[in-house]
């Protein structure tokens, strides 16, 4: 391999690693309610740590909000403000995004699992799940693998599957994938928090339009794990369920953003490619925000209230 084919290549690695950082940062900062009640090591499972910490605010039907990568519970403020008057919230701040310490063994898997199991011990009735990012795939999995437990899934810009968001091919698999995943870990474990921070800065206007929101993202990056985040972004490319969301019963909703794709052709190669990742489950609902990027609550909060309350009247 000459040394200019060789340069090529690093620069196209570079990017690929550098795209995960813009799609998966979220959030900002939320003071919730005084009166909050605040679960912290209540449900968790073979023995293991607790991956979450959860505030409860309201009454009402139960709607559980898991936000995306880095972000912590505060990224629904304006959404809160919708729903906290009908619906008792359920507020999942992750271990190692944003201000909730990590755990020493960071786990996806466990995340879920405890979920399924902080449902059960607090005899919640189906709740809606309602997820961005990350958090929307987390609504995904919740669905499939308890599908009697969940009473309705909304996604604001996460995917069954998030590998195909990189390719732009929904041919891509967990297999073809394997090697980014398992270097992309590697390479977070060995980063700092500054450095997480400074490389999260690249694809930053993908995230959020306005200066303002731009700066509540990097808020959130900047007190973020990088193991965690590593170890769940394996996850996510380690873990397809493109197909095993037909086993999902609840009503399904999912919120694109392509706004920050700018040209019509490329925001409709978008929502082909998220139509795409529902053909297993038909009666799913995809509505886009083609001027939105992909923090939906910050471009365009009152359209994604519209949305949920919309949805959730009629769900639940």
């Amino acid at each position: 391999m000459n040394t200019a084919t060789h340069t090529i290549k690093a620069k196209k690695s570079l990017k690929f690693k550098l795209t995960f950082i813009a799609v998966f940062i979220v959030t900002i900062i939320f003071q919730l309610c005084a009166n909050g009640l605040t679960f912290a090591n209540e449900v968790s499972t073979n023995k293991t740590p607790m991956q979450f910490t959860v505030t409860v605010l309201g009454q009402g039907k139960p709607v559980i909000l898991i936000p995306g990568l880095m972000s912590d519970a505060r990224v629904w403020e304006s959404l809160a403000k919708e729903l906290q008057q009908h619906y008792q919230l359920h507020f999942i701040n992750i271990s190692g995004f944003a201000d909730t310490p990590a755990v020493a063994q960071p786990s996806l898997n466990e995340v879920k699992t405890q979920l399924i199991a902080y449902i059960n011990h607090n005899k919640l009735q189906q709740p809606a799940v309602i997820g961005h990012s990350l958090g929307g795939f987390m609504a995904f999995w919740l669905a499939t693998i308890a599908p009697d437990n969940i009473g309705a899934v909304i996604s604001i810009d996460g995917l069954p599957y998030i590998g195909p968001i990189f390719t732009q091919t929904n041919s891509s698999t967990v297999d073809s994938l394997a090697a980014q995943a398992t270097q992309i870990r590697s390479m977070y474990k060995s980063m700092s928090q500054p450095q997480l921070s400074t490389q999260s800065r690249y694809g930053l206007t993908l995230q959020a339009t306005s200066d303002e929101a731009q700066a509540k993202v990097m808020a959130m990056v900047e007190t973020s794990d990088p193991t965690t985040v590593g170890e769940a972004i394996y996850t996510l490319l380690s873990t397809d369920l493109r197909q095993d969301i037909s086993k999902i019963q609840a009503p399904t909703l999912l919120l694109g953003a392509s706004g920050g794709f700018g040209e019509i052709d490329r925001q409709a190669a978008a929502e082909q490619l998220y139509q795409q990742q529902l053909q297993a489950l038909p009666k799913a609902q995809l509505k886009m925000n083609t001027h939105s990027r992909h923090f939906i609550m910050f471009d365009d909060p009152t359209w994604l209230a519209k949305q949920v309350t919309e949805f959730l009247t009629e769900s639940l």
